[in-house]
């Protein structure tokens, strides 16, 4: 019997000029990076489908250049998350679903919906916008997880709907963000956006092993009591869960030796 969920430890996006040479070999081709990072990271999270609808053929190539057990997650359309009134927003979902995401195949990891810093919690509109949320597509099952970045969202009635829907909230470490470390879903989804390009490692040794512990902790279905809660009388079952952690932002330079050193110590 399993007793704890995958971890993968991974960054945004694998094209970033600065990363030639320092992380990609010198004589590495741009046309294969995607193929080295895949091979040296487990997951890792695509920003352009934010911004751009992306073809079958596209999603297809990416994972016939991936190795197995290797994650994509999605940040989803903004043309969901940007706007007033999210009980709307069934079309654009539709037409971000139905893109060909499903290609991936058993690549296809969460799909981050990820809101704007001035958009408010509305518990009505909120839910009508969860309810939107299928849990398949093309037979494939999909997981969800939202991203929220205003102080209004900090409060129990949220964590209750996300827990309704098993969708999970981002696990911000962020300078100006909240940060919402209730387990809500049967995964979880970190993003740790404090990171420097002034340490080799993205984050302090001392730090790495400090998250490494938090994300074991979470993947063997429990809670770590180091990080605030929302709502902390709620109670979480404990089983083993996914855990997705991402060095993103902050230390962009070094995020990929942050991912893999994170990685290792994970595996220690």
């Amino acid at each position: 019997m399993t007793t704890a969920g995958t971890i993968r430890t991974g960054i945004g996006g694998w094209t970033f000029e600065p990363w030639r040479g320092t992380f990609y070999p010198e004589t590495l081709k741009q046309k294969d990076e995607l193929n080295f990072a895949s091979r040296k990271l487990k997951v890792i999270e695509v920003n352009g489908t934010y911004y751009s609808t992306q073809k079958p053929e596209v999603f297809a190539k990416w994972a016939a250049d991936v190795p197995e057990g290797f994650i994509f997650s999605l940040k989803a359309t903004r043309f969901v998350t940007n706007r007033r009134v999210l009980s709307e927003a069934g079309e654009s979902m539709q037409r971000f679903l139905e893109s060909g995401i499903s290609e991936l195949g058993d690549h296809l990891g969460p799909l981050l919906w990820q809101f704007a810093p001035t958009k408010k919690f509305d518990p009505d509109d909120f839910e009508a916008f969860l309810k939107l949320l299928p849990n398949k597509q093309d037979g494939q099952a999909l997981k969800h997880v939202v991203e929220v970045r205003h102080d209004s969202f900090k409060v129990p009635e949220f964590i209750a709907l996300l827990a309704k829907y098993n969708v999970a909230p981002v696990c911000a470490e962020h300078f100006e963000y909240p940060m919402i470390a209730d387990v809500t879903a049967d995964f979880v989804y970190a993003r740790l956006q404090k990171g420097s390009d002034d340490i080799k490692t993205c984050y302090p040794p001392k730090e790495l092993k400090v998250w490494a512990k938090r994300l074991e902790t979470w993947a063997e279905g429990g809670v770590p009591d180091d990080l605030p809660l929302i709502d902390g009388d709620r109670k979480v079952k404990a089983e083993p869960r996914d855990v997705f952690a991402f060095m993103i932002h902050e230390g962009k330079v070094n995020a990929p030796h942050g991912a893999i050193a994170l990685q290792e110590e994970v595996a220690k």
